[in-house]
Formats: structure tokens, C-alpha cells, sequence
């Protein structure tokens, strides 16, 4: 049997430094990186139908998947953006101009709302206007012009954003086309058993293909439905709205009725019955419902995380890595429940052999 030797620990620390010295060096475009291994990943499938469509060229099959992934993710979410920052800075103007008066639409509010919903107020601390529109109008105000900020920021960053999205399709493409050489080689590296490495990244590749189907997927089914619906009854910035819903869609136990809602009550009190009506009718049954159906069916049973679970590692990694974290923080979660369920597993298989080995 090999005993340790000095040389073994130099070596060791060596991969540790060296690591460490990859990690800090990739650091400003671990974003892109990480989005560029998701995308690997979920495409896998349709770039192997075009592998074989194309009678196994490799290349123009990565190419016409990379040509795919622009036209119907990664353009979209530009225009989506813009739209987004146009509507923003649109509405951010008219409230510092006073052409939108938030106490008008308090009082508005306030004087349709039934006595149980004024003694709620009351409780709440909110029977004061001033108190009320402070709260309101400096919310509202910061997130807009974070909003409208960005304007400035594609315009300074539009290198930055280029280079990052540069390196997301660039790896994006040699794990399409090489996906399983690269698997190979990095599931050889790995210091594990066998059959504890290959449980290990076949979890990881579930969970980010459940985690993306059921929470990203499902977030941007409600927000584009929800968006349509408030554009159709003629409510204003119906792209904002739609994006908040598709955010709020993200957290358990919040979901998308934390916007839809307060504007069905708006159009109740100011007399807009219909609309409301259609309103209240959608969230409930159309915009709720894709939740409810489409989840369990896109996430499955294998990699299903508990909504406590979800919200807190949804709202750390929002806090921790920006929007990334909304991703990411399920995926860690999801993976870290996973590594001590193979733990689990390894020990209880341990003991059932222990116990047929030991004498009767």
C-alpha cells in the first residue's frame, strides 16, 4: 500500500491554489459562465435531434441551436429589456413632473374601500396620507429609477454586456458540441467513488433542467400572460407589470397577486367594474392556473424542494449574486438536499453490509 509522502500535500495544496487562482480570474464573468452551462445543459436534447437531423454534423448542429437560442431567448429578453427601461423612465418622469398624482389615487382608493378594509388601514398605521404616500412614493420612485437607470448603464456597459454574452455562446457552443468529452474528463477528475460522482452529476443535471423549467419557464409563462391580459384591458406600462408578476412568480407563498391584486382593487374603486372584474377573473383562473398545472409537471417528483425551502434560498441568492441568485439559489439548495441524501444513502448501504458480514 502507498504510504503519504511530502510531495503528495505539496501537490494537493497546489490544485487548491491554483483553483482558488482560476476562480479569482473568471470571477467578473462567473455570470456568464454559470448561464452558459445552464443553456449546455437544457439544449443538450435539441442540439442531439439536430445532430441528427444534419446526419451528424457536429458543428452546424451547435451553430443552428446557438442561432436558435438568440432568436428565442436572448433577443427577446433585449427587447424586453428596452421596452422595460422605456416604460420605467416614462413613468418614473411623470411622477416627478406630478402628472401622476399618487395622493389622488390614494384618496381614490381610500374612499371606495369598505369599513373593514378602513379599519385595517387603521391598524396598519396607514389612516395618514402623508404617512402612506412617503412609504408609497419612495418605494415606487426607487425601483423606477433603478429601472430608468439602466438606460444609462446599456449604454456604458454595452461592452461589458457584449464580452458577457460573447462568453455565454461561446461555451454554450463547445458544451453542445462536446458535451460528453468534457463530462467525461471532468467526472475522471473528480475525487470520488464512482458511483458516488455519477449519482452526483446525474442530480446536478436534474435539478437545473427542473429548476429551470419550473420556476424560470413557469415565471415567464405568467408574467407574458399576465403582461397580455393588463395590456388588453388597457392598463398602462402592462410590460412593467408583466415583469413584476413574472419576478413575484419566483417566491413561494408571494406569487404573482401581490401586483395583479392591488390594481383589481384600484379598478373596483374608480369605477372601472368591468375591467376588475375580467382582472380578478384571469389571476385567479388564468394566471394562477399556470402555476398550479404547469410546475408539477415540468419539475417532477425527483427534484421537487420544499417552498420554504425555495422562498429562503430564492431571496439569499437574490440578496447574495442579483438576479442570477433566483437561479441559482434553488440549484444549490436543490443539490446540497441531494449530496446528504447520496450521504444517506452510502451510510445505510454501509450498515446492511456490515450487518450480512457480521457473524450470527
Amino acid at each position: 500500500m502507498r504510504t503519504w509522502r511530502f510531495e503528495d500535500g505539496g501537490f494537493l495544496a497546489l490544485i487548491v491554489l491554483i483553483s482558488f487562482a482560476f476562480a479569482w480570474l473568471v470571477a467578473p464573468f462567473l455570470g456568464a459562465i454559470l448561464w452558459g452551462l445552464i443553456v449546455g445543459i437544457l439544449f443538450r436534447p435539441v442540439y442531439l435531434r439536430l445532430n441528427t437531423a444534419t446526419g451528424g454534423r457536429r458543428n452546424l448542429s451547435a451553430s443552428l441551436c446557438l442561432l436558435l437560442i438568440v432568436g428565442v431567448v436572448i433577443l427577446p429578453a433585449f427587447l424586453l429589456a428596452i421596452s422595460l427601461v422605456q416604460e420605467a423612465a416614462s413613468i418614473y418622469e411623470r411622477l416627478q413632473s406630478g402628472e401622476i398624482d399618487l395622493g389622488e389615487l390614494f384618496r381614490t382608493v381610500q374612499g371606495a374601500l369598505p369599513d373593514w378594509a378602513d379599519r385595517a388601514l387603521a391598524r396598519a398605521g396607514l389612516t395618514d396620507l402623508e404617512t402612506a404616500l412617503a412609504m408609497l412614493g419612495s418605494s415606487v420612485s426607487a425601483v423606477l429609477r433603478s429601472i430608468a437607470s439602466r438606460a444609462l448603464w446599456f449604454g456604458q456597459g454595452a461592452l461589458e454586456l457584449l464580452a458577457s454574452l460573447g462568453i455565454l455562446l461561446y461555451l454554450a457552443f463547445f458544451l453542445l458540441r462536446d458535451g460528453d468529452a468534457i463530462g467525461a474528463k471532468v467526472s475522471a477528475a473528480m475525487p470520488l467513488r464512482p458511483e458516488i460522482r455519477d449519482s452526483l452529476v446525474e442530480h446536478f443535471i436534474i435539478v437545473v433542467r427542473a429548476t429551470m423549467r419550473g420556476t424560470v419557464v413557469v415565471s415567464v409563462l405568467q408574467g407574458l400572460v399576465g403582461g397580455i391580459i393588463f395590456w388588453i384591458l388597457g392598463i398602462e406600462a402592462a410590460v412593467l407589470w408583466g415583469l413584476l408578476m413574472a419576478l413575484f412568480s419566483l417566491f413561494p407563498a408571494v406569487g404573482t397577486g401581490v401586483v395583479w391584486v392591488p390594481v383589481a382593487i384600484y379598478l373596483f374603486a374608480t369605477g372601472s367594474i368591468w375591467e376588475g372584474a375580467v382582472l380578478t377573473f384571469c389571476g385567479f383562473f388564468v394566471i394562477g392556473l399556470i402555476d398550479n398545472l404547469l410546475r408539477p409537471i415540468l419539475v417532477g417528483h425527483d427534484a421537487k424542494l420544499p417552498e420554504f425551502v425555495v422562498l429562503i434560498t430564492t431571496v439569499a441568492g437574490l440578496k447574495l449574486m442579483g438576479l442570477n441568485g433566483v437561479v441559482m439559489g434553488p440549484i444549490i439548495a436543490a443539490l446540497f438536499l441531494a449530496v446528504w441524501q447520496i450521504a444517506t444513502d452510502q451510510r445505510a448501504k454501509l450498515a446492511a453490509k456490515e450487518a450480512d458480514s457480521s457473524p450470527e
